[in-house]
Order: structure tokens, then C-alpha cells, then sequence
């Protein structure tokens, strides 16, 4: 793993739980998050696998409950449609007061936890995490990895691991954008478009268009007519979109090629062509990256087909694709950074994306983007497309940016009984 450095300032500024008054952020609205003052200290540098080796935790409280938030319209890819959010919420509370959240996302047939199965895991390993002993940070991670193995369990795994590390940042008074890196405390997101009718796709581009967003990213694999009839009125609302494509492993390799021929004869090039055919369709995908990249110059990512290290190894050797799409849901928040550490190696482009979650898991996945600062591709803009924000404080929006004003952690919370 990469050693990621920041400065260690103060190691326990929690004596309580989180007591701020709510408030919920919206577009554009200006920050308003309490800052912590910390005391003037010679700084000690640290790296992150320093941190999991030396940092000792206490768990005193770990819980998790279901997250329920209604779409502001039906989210549908060509492998699923989704009515509503069901996630889960976990809660971490260290014995020195300092409280850490996270969220472990549910999407049918790409995360393999429903939500009935991820609430008993999280209930299994919580109570693991109750009964342990004060021990490293690392330690705790290897038990959480133990007891939530592979991409079975990721989604909740990756719900631990940030409620874990971001109660270890607010112990120690640090953004985790810092933590992991500290090039940068924003990001710029792209925007999604489901699956829907032409009418209905221009209307969201020319929403989308008004509030600045650059690139649009489209779903598409279901009916390929359909779907370049939706390009073709995007196009017309918003003819300066950069558009990324994403089939969600719906495309035939020759489908996926047809799509990338009727765009050449529209004049219209993506910056990214994501997961176009089944993720078992390892030679399939590497033919299509081969047309895509020699005869159209376009990129493709790697989603579903790469969930393991064991998949970017093998997307690696055999030239399978240019791009690996990282998604905390998929393989844990460590998983994810030993496949970036691996992936760059390798000379790849790394893009960051997600489930449909909550602003808890986005802004994690946010602090991880900006701090690192190393992908080409951002993909975190489900929260946008929720009716309801059920999370407190946490980053400040404006259109596709993301600032990330907060002293400590991830700054997002929940209020815990009124989601009970």
C-alpha cells in the first residue's frame, strides 16, 4: 500500500460525540461548518500505512441501521432499476468520544449484498468490533476483512472501513482529504442521465447545462436504436457536453463497436466508453478497447469486470482496458487502494465512482478522490439525484464542485434516531 502522507497535529480532540445543531447542505449554499481550532504543534509526518500500524483504537459503540431516501425520479441502468436508495448507515463511536460514519451502498446485481443481508453482516461485525480490545487500526481493518471476505461483502465492508477511519481522523483533527495525500480539497464531478426517453434526456442536459456540469455520463445497453436516439438529443440541448458512455455490461462487443461507428458519423468522440459488455466477457472487452483506442480514440474502463486485485492483473496483462473504474462498494476502501497502487503501476488512468449512495459515502469517496489526486475521471454525483438529503454538514456543493471545507474526517452525519 501506498504510503500516504499528512500532518499529525493532535491525536485525541473528541471528549464527547459530535453535538453540532443539523443542517443540510444544498446547491451553491455556503459552508457554515464549525472549524476546529487545534494548538500550534510541531508537525510529525506520517504515511497511511504508518497510521494503521501505530494508531490504537478503542471501539466503544459500532452500530448499523438502514438508510432509506427516495430518487427524485427512477434510476435505471441496463442491468437493474431502482426505485429508492436502501443502504445502510453505520455509526462508529471511539472511547475518546470522537464518532466516525460511513455507508455501505446497495445496487441490485452490481453490489451482491440485498439490504436484509448487509444489515445482518453489519449487526455480525459490530458486535466483533464491541468486544474487541483496544488494538492498531490495521489490526481492526485485518478483523473487518476477516469477518467480510471479498466482493460477497465489500459493499458493507467499505461501510466499516469509513465509519473506522473517519472516527480515527476526527481523533486525530485532520480532513481525511489530507490523510489520503492532501493535493487537493475539491473535486469536479460528472453528472448521470438513467436510462430514459430522448424528451426526457434533453430536458435533464439542459438542466444539467444551466448548472455548469462539463461532462455528462450516459447510460446506455439496453436497446442500442434507443440509445443513440437519446445521444442524438442530448447533442442538440447540449452540444458542448463531453459524454462519457456507460453500458453497464449490456452491449455485445459488436453492439458496443456499432455504437462507437454511429457517434464517429455524428461527429461525436466520448472520453470514456465504461464497461460495454459482460464482466466475464474478458476477451470481448479487450477487443472492444482495441477498436475503441486504435480506430476511434477512445478509452475504455474496466467496472464490473474488475473487482478483485486478481482483475487488474489480468486487465494488465492481457491490455484489456485503459482505465479501471474504482468503487469503494466493490472492493473495501483498502481494496480500493491497493488496486490504485497497482493499477498506476501499471499505467493506467483510474476513474472513482459509486453505487447510488448518500453524501456519507460520497464524501469519502470525494476526501479519497481529492487528497490522491490521481483520476482522470470523477463519477460521484448520485447524491444529486436524491429527493431527500437525510446528511448533515459535510462537503459544500456548487454544480459539478465539491469543496471540502470541514476540520475533521469526512464532516458528514446522520441524525442516528431519526433514521431508527
Amino acid at each position: 500500500m501506498a504510503l500516504i502522507g499528512f500532518s499529525l497535529h493532535s491525536q485525541f480532540l473528541c471528549s464527547k460525540p459530535r453535538t453540532s445543531k443539523p443542517r443540510r447542505i444544498g446547491p451553491s449554499s455556503p459552508s457554515g461548518s464549525a472549524v476546529v481550532k487545534m494548538a500550534v504543534a510541531t508537525p510529525t509526518t506520517f504515511g497511511f500505512k504508518n497510521l494503521i500500524e501505530t494508531f490504537t483504537v478503542d471501539v466503544q459503540r459500532a452500530e448499523g441501521r438502514p438508510l432509506n431516501v427516495p430518487l427524485i425520479a427512477p434510476f435505471t441502468i441496463a442491468s437493474s432499476r431502482l426505485e429508492r436508495v436502501e443502504n445502510v448507515a453505520i455509526r462508529i463511536e471511539l472511547k475518546n468520544g470522537c464518532v466516525g460514519w460511513g455507508e455501505g451502498p446497495i445496487l441490485p446485481f452490481v453490489t451482491a449484498e440485498n439490504q436484509a443481508t448487509a444489515m445482518a453482516k453489519a449487526a455480525e461485525v459490530c458486535e466483533v468490533l464491541r468486544r474487541r480490545p483496544a488494538m492498531t487500526l490495521g489490526m481492526l481493518l485485518g478483523e473487518i476483512g476477516e469477518a467480510l471476505p471479498g466482493h460477497e461483502f465489500a459493499s458493507v465492508r467499505a461501510g466499516v472501513e469509513m465509519a473506522l477511519i473517519d472516527a480515527v481522523a476526527n481523533s486525530m483533527g485532520i480532513p481525511l482529504w489530507r490523510l489520503f495525500g492532501g493535493v487537493s480539497n475539491a473535486i469536479t464531478t460528472d453528472i448521470t442521465i438513467p436510462i430514459v426517453s430522448p424528451a426526457d434526456a434533453a430536458e435533464l442536459a439542459t438542466k444539467y447545462r444551466k448548472q455548469g456540469f462539463k461532462t455528462l455520463k450516459l447510460k446506455v445497453g439496453k436497446n442500442l436504436n434507443a440509445d443513440i436516439e437519446v445521444l442524438q438529443a442530448i447533442r442538440v440541448a447540449h452540444p458542448d457536453c463531453l459524454f462519457i458512455l456507460d453500458a453497464n455490461e449490456g452491449y455485445t462487443p459488436k453492439e458496443a463497436i456499432e455504437v462507437l461507428e454511429k457517434l464517429h458519423e455524428m461527429g461525436v468522440t466520448p472520453v470514456l466508453f465504461e464497461q460495454p459488455v459482460h464482466r466475464d466477457d474478458w476477451e470481448g472487452l479487450g477487443h472492444v478497447s482495441k477498436v475503441a483506442r486504435d480506430k476511434y480514440g477512445v478509452s475504455v474502463a474496466a467496472d464490473e469486470s474488475c473487482r478483485s486485485l486478481v482483475d487488474v492483473k489480468k486487465i494488465v496483462e492481457g491490455n484489456l482496458a485503459n482505465v479501471i473504474n474504482i468503487k469503494l462498494a466493490k472492493v473495501g476502501v483498502l481494496g480500493a487502494l491497493e488496486i490504485i497502487d497497482a493499477a498506476r503501476a501499471a499505467g493506467l488512468d483510474l476513474m472513482i465512482g459509486g453505487m447510488v449512495e448518500t453524501r456519507l459515502a460520497m464524501g469519502f469517496a470525494g476526501h479519497l478522490a481529492a487528497g490522491l489526486g490521481c483520476f482522470k475521471f470523477i463519477d460521484l454525483d448520485t447524491p444529486l439525484l436524491l429527493s431527500e438529503d437525510p446528511v448533515q454538514e459535510g462537503y459544500d456543493v456548487s454544480g459539478a464542485v465539491y469543496k471540502f471545507t470541514n476540520a475533521r474526517g469526512h464532516g458528514g452525519f446522520l441524525h442516528w434516531d431519526n433514521i431508527a
